[in-house]
């Protein structure tokens, strides 16, 4: 039986400088200048999970209804009786109230009493807002006052 051959290589050095020749196209090959990333495209991936768009809307002075301004202004606090506020058609809390009639709510509420601030809060309310809030919150409540109407 014949011994198998191994077979060396002759010349180390020029196998040493291929090496290094392939190496350095390949590291030459990726020194080019890179594309600048796109804007558009980078905000498309990183945007957030979700997205809250706020709109302020804006109604003339004067133009509101009782419910429009309850809503906005009132059922932060006459929602939850938040500082001892009566909740919104809790008929007991409200009756003794109702019971002073509508003139002295109307003052109470522009005026602020108690935790209530002037104007619940709502700086911006006008008179007739206030009385068609109050209105609108009492008769919630079993109160027969009448809203005065928007167009005034």
């Amino acid at each position: 039986m014949s011994k198998p051959r191994v077979q060396f290589v002759r010349r180390p050095g020029r196998l040493m400088l291929s090496a290094v020749a392939a190496f350095a196209v390949v590291q030459l090959a990726g020194c080019g200048k890179q594309a600048a990333p796109d804007p558009e495209t980078t905000a498309t991936l990183i945007q957030p999970v979700a997205r809250l768009d706020l709109k302020v809307a804006k109604a003339t002075p004067g133009s509101r209804s009782g419910e429009e301004i309850y809503q906005s202004v009132c059922v932060s606090c006459h929602g939850s009786g938040v500082l001892g506020a009566p909740k919104t058609g809790d008929a007991a809390a409200w009756a003794p109230r109702i019971a002073q009639g509508f003139d002295t709510l109307t003052k109470n509420a522009i005026n602020g009493i108690r935790g209530m601030p002037p104007r619940g809060g709502g700086a911006d309310l006008t008179d007739i807002e206030v009385q068609r809030a109050v209105a609108h919150l009492a008769n919630t409540a079993g109160g027969n006052f009448t809203e005065p109407p928007v167009g005034q």
